[in-house]
């Protein structure tokens, strides 16, 4: 028993921590081309960048399916590759976790690399440092505290999804059931000991993650 109520959350963190891997890098190096270039179609992108945060997760369930699915190009090419299609395995609900994760983690890096006094970039690139050592060297550090804060929010999304995991993940036991489709069946079965463990449970990390933040801010 004890091992059926600690499951949800062990795999919560862990598909937590891989999606906000992929949403920080991600938003490291889209945020970088944001902040930095001015080209035609800027604001398009921008905009199509942090859709995730305002579309009801049934609807980026739903797009993830016709993406992912087995009729997508997508879809076939995955199940080419490794057997199996990703829609219902722990990677669909990494993907899932990840694409609402990202506009937090994207807002933020934009926000952090626009900040930056573009003089000291470019006094980096002047003594003959090439684009990547610019952005590992200068524009990370010093917009560290912005990605710090952006990475945090990102892993707070990333554990707290529902809607477009369980759309496209599914809930299965040990395998994609995470705390929040938890909690969910175990209202729906009338388990209220449970759901309202695996509710504490969420609270008390996300409130971590969110003192942390301040913390980072002040």
């Amino acid at each position: 028993m004890a091992e059926n109520f600690w499951s949800p959350i062990i795999l919560s963190l862990e598909i937590a921590f891989v999606a906000g891997i992929l949403a920080v890098v991600s938003g490291l190096l889209l945020g970088k081309i944001i902040a930095a270039k001015k080209f035609k179609g800027k604001a398009i992108m921008d905009t199509l960048f942090l859709l995730p945060l305002v579309l009801p997760p049934t609807v980026v369930g739903f797009l993830l399916i016709i993406i992912f699915g087995k009729n997508s190009p997508i879809g076939q090419l995955v199940e080419f590759i490794f057997k199996q299609p990703v829609m219902f395995t722990w990677w669909a609900a990494v993907i899932a976790s990840a694409v609402v994760a990202f506009p937090l983690m994207y807002q933020s890096a934009v926000a952090g690399f626009a900040a930056i006094d573009k003089e000291i970039e470019e006094a980096a690139r002047v003594d003959g440092a090439n684009e990547m050592r610019v952005f590992v060297s200068i524009s990370i550090p010093l917009a560290l505290q912005a990605i710090v804060s952006g990475a945090i929010l990102a892993f707070a999304r990333a554990l707290g999804e529902f809607g477009a995991t369980l759309m496209f993940a599914g809930n299965i036991p040990g395998k994609t059931q995470t705390i929040p489709t938890a909690i969910y069946i175990a209202i729906d079965s009338g388990n209220m000991e449970w759901a309202w463990l695996w509710v504490v449970s969420m609270i008390v990390i996300s409130f971590f993650m969110l003192i942390c933040v301040h913390f980072i801010k002040s």
